[in-house]
């Protein structure tokens, strides 16, 4: 991998820098060792940090999480699909990054048309600990493997009682007489409905590109909703 930049609160620091990160695997394994950062502010700026994970510990290595992105069924074929249909399939950088004493891989992938010059992100595959999932942005991704409090997330904003019945819980999310978030839910049925309405209008079109797209963001919002 190329060291890549990312800001972060590095463990016992007290505030977020941006630091320049390696993930380093030992030679001819995959599986990651520790990871280096080159800090980049203030008094601190040039200082090297190695973290070292313990020997009886198995920490994926990017490669491995290649090959897990490979090996699952609904996100190998919507790239196949997407692969066949006009379109060139370009994966991005991946990013390794700490988490509440884990890793979290973040992994672009962008779109080409034939005919077209620049790339366009279409999706954003996320892996954590076993999980591993693709949505259209990462913030749908860290929702849907942390739920709605997810890092870097906001709580859900709170309305009023003419917006919706229910009331408010004590992180301000709406919810309904039986407990349930309700304007949540609202959301994610309508983007539902619009995933499948874009399905049924691409299949109109012959856009099988499209058409694999839509069905693959229906079955993420449908499998949010059903937690």
């Amino acid at each position: 991998m190329s060291p890549y930049y990312a800001i972060l609160q590095l463990p016992g620091a007290a505030e977020p820098e941006m630091v320049l990160m390696l993930p380093l695997t030992p030679a001819r394994r995959n599986n990651m060792i520790a990871w280096l950062a080159a800090r980049n502010d203030g008094e601190h700026y040039g200082r090297l940090i190695v973290y070292r994970f313990p020997k009886d510990q198995l920490v994926f290595g990017p490669m491995q999480v290649e090959a897990r992105i490979d090996q699952d069924p609904s996100i190998s074929e919507a790239l196949t699909l997407w692969d066949q249909a006009g379109s060139q399939v370009l994966r991005g950088n991946m990013l390794v990054l700490p988490l509440e004493g884990n890793l979290l891989y973040v992994k672009p992938i962008f779109l080409r048309a034939e005919t077209g010059e620049l790339p366009e992100l279409v999706r954003v595959i996320v892996a954590y600990g076993p999980r591993l999932v693709m949505t259209r942005t990462l913030e749908e991704a860290l929702a849907e493997l942390f739920g709605p409090r997810a890092p870097g997330l906001r709580p859900p904003a709170a309305a009023t009682d003419r917006d919706v019945p229910g009331r408010l819980d004590v992180d301000g999310a709406i919810l309904g007489p039986d407990g349930e978030p309700v304007e949540a839910m609202r959301r994610l049925a309508a983007r539902a409905l619009g995933a499948w309405e874009a399905a049924q209008e691409a299949l109109r079109r012959g856009d099988w590109s499209g058409y694999g797209a839509a069905l693959e963001e229906l079955e993420a919002i449908l499998r949010q909703m059903a937690r």
